[in-house]
């Protein structure tokens, strides 16, 4: 990621990142580009949106691609994740990111993988509605599920080869098969 300045205020960046023609998240006044993916990470997180959109508009709640920016609430931070899905009504007619998600979902590559378990995972806990975090593989068959457990402590769970994933923030269920479908690692 590359920073950008001088330093910007929300609604500034707001203004000006709808100018650009790349995306750019936002931290303590300053934006950093974000850079593309390759096609296995496309291809993962369209067959995660495909498969999520039909089983959440049941419950009322909306799948957001990686166009829409979740807001870390005083911090005023925004970051693009790959998925994010929310239930919140507060979301319903959000113009320029959601702030009450219940579930995020990061596809890692190599360049982004230490960022996304880290300081945007330590980010990302911040947010009170949050219940449940997704790090998919990109370069093998992997998800891992970060889950806020009743005692306020996250939970890790990992799936592999040929596991049935769990997303119970949304009461989600499908093989591993599903998520990685067309996706070459040759």
């Amino acid at each position: 990621m590359l920073a950008y300045s001088p330093k910007l205020t929300p609604d500034e960046y707001f203004e000006w990142s709808s100018r650009q023609e790349i995306r750019y998240e936002y931290s303590n006044g300053e934006v950093f580009a974000m850079v593309g993916g390759t096609i296995n990470h496309s291809r993962i997180t369209m067959n995660l949106g495909a498969l999520l959109r039909p089983h959440v508009r049941e419950k009322s709640c909306l799948v957001l691609g990686s166009d829409a920016r979740i807001a870390i609430g005083k911090q005023k931070e925004f970051f693009y994740p790959d998925l994010s899905v929310t239930c919140d009504d507060r979301d319903r007619n959000a113009v320029n990111a959601i702030y009450y998600p219940k579930l995020i979902i990061e596809v890692l590559s190599p360049s982004t993988e230490a960022y996304n378990r880290g300081g945007k995972f330590a980010r990302y806990r911040k947010i009170e509605s949050l219940q449940e975090y997704i790090l998919v593989g990109s370069e093998n068959i992997l998800v891992e599920s970060f889950r806020l457990n009743d005692r306020g402590l996250w939970e890790l769970r990992v799936f592999e080869n040929s596991d049935r994933v769990e997303l119970a923030s949304i009461d989600f269920e499908c093989a591993i098969g599903s998520i990685y479908e067309d996706v070459d690692f040759d």
